[in-house]
């Protein structure tokens, strides 16, 4: 059995917090899967309203999560970028998904399930 380091404690409080703040996770998830434009992002992420997906991408690019790149264009365009910090997170991402998959029942299922 590994023995937990307290002062690592602060640092997996931090991380846990940044990537499991509402709608972060699915965003850096589907930023993962390729998408990177603005419109993209918000029809991968459900339910997620335009200034909220702002707030996010501006909160995940503070944290060298994310870079916004402007593309000098007519219109202008802008994608945003996983940085290599945060397709460093893909694995983390990837272990949680199937994790979900195991033990996460969603209420429609859950409902089917007892029925």
């Amino acid at each position: 059995m590994a023995t937990l380091d307290p002062a690592l404690c602060p640092r997996f409080h931090r991380a846990v917090e940044l990537i499991g703040r509402r709608w972060s996770g699915a965003i850096l998830r589907v930023m993962q899967a390729g998408a990177s434009r603005f419109a993209e992002i918000k029809h991968a992420v459900p339910d997620i309203s335009d200034k909220m997906l702002a707030d996010r991408l501006k909160e995940l690019e503070a944290e060298g999560l994310v870079t916004r790149v402007v593309h000098a264009t007519t219109p202008v365009r802008v994608e945003y970028r996983l940085t290599a910090k945060g397709q460093s997170l893909g694995p983390v991402l990837d272990t949680i998904g199937a994790w979900a998959r195991t033990w996460v029942v969603l209420e429609e299922a859950g409902a089917a399930e007892r029925a």
